[in-house]
């Protein structure tokens, strides 16, 4: 779905499958002299980039036939330069981590201020039409806390003998959150938010933490590393550092 605005200046495909928020970051570039190009979703991406020449995406990381981390990828792996904006409701590090790693240039989170999406727009392509390359921001791979690593890329445990340990969807998702805020206490509301509502009643998140506590249990001082608050939640009771 095309909306040229000018034949002049950078073309910039905005993807996002809410029609709303598309083209209301359509608008807010509509006066900067881009070719403007939407998409709601991979598949229109990838029509997209087979069509036009295009200089920057603005990639949503949530669409409903892909994920942004996984086209980002894709479009690396394919040998695409094209600049990469990721967008996202999300704001947690370890989603800004995985972004930057598999290939995006920059990151922002919604809601945003529309300047800060312009400027951040004109940096990458002032770079990129200069003839320099943009630097690539150097994510870590791996989280280190106790005697484990989490790669953030392959999304399991590694333990000191370099072991691996697999790690279901909902035990990464749990186990990042507690890597977000080392040595704070969080609750139920908080390592549940899709459950915010019922989350103080809900014993899903004490079989979470129980499954995930017997993982991370299997190497030496790993037993104690998320404690229970009684009255207020869990927290992992060590530091963090990123590598």
């Amino acid at each position: 779905m095309a909306d040229s605005v000018s034949s002049h200046g950078a073309t910039i495909l905005v993807v996002d499958d809410d029609a709303d928020i598309r083209d209301l970051i359509l608008g807010q570039l509509r006066q900067e002299n881009y070719r403007l190009l939407g998409a709601a979703n991979a598949a229109e991406l990838r029509q997209t980039l087979r069509d036009n020449a295009v200089d920057l995406i603005v990639l949503d990381l949530n669409l409903p036939d892909g994920d942004g981390l996984s086209l980002c990828r894709e479009l690396r792996a394919d040998g695409s330069e094209v600049q990469i904006i990721m967008v996202t409701a999300r704001g947690s590090a370890i989603d800004r981590v995985l972004g930057l790693e598999l290939g995006a240039d920059d990151y922002l989170t919604k809601p945003f201020e529309p300047r800060e999406l312009l400027v951040r727009i004109r940096n990458l392509l002032r770079r990129s039409r200069g003839g320099e390359a943009p630097p690539r921001r150097e994510a870590p791979r791996h989280a280190s806390f106790g005697p484990w690593r989490l790669d953030l890329v392959q999304r399991r445990l590694i333990d000191p003998d370099d072991r691996l340990v697999m790690l279901s969807s909902a035990e990464y998702r749990l186990l990042c959150r507690f890597i977000e805020e080392p040595n704070v206490v969080l609750g139920r509301e908080t390592l549940l938010p899709e459950r915010r509502a019922t989350a103080a009643f809900d014993r899903t998140i004490d079989l979470q933490v129980s499954r995930l506590r017997q993982k991370l249990a299997t190497a030496p001082g790993g037993s104690e590393l998320i404690l229970t608050v009684r009255g207020e939640g869990y927290v992992l009771a060590s530091g963090v550092e990123y590598s």
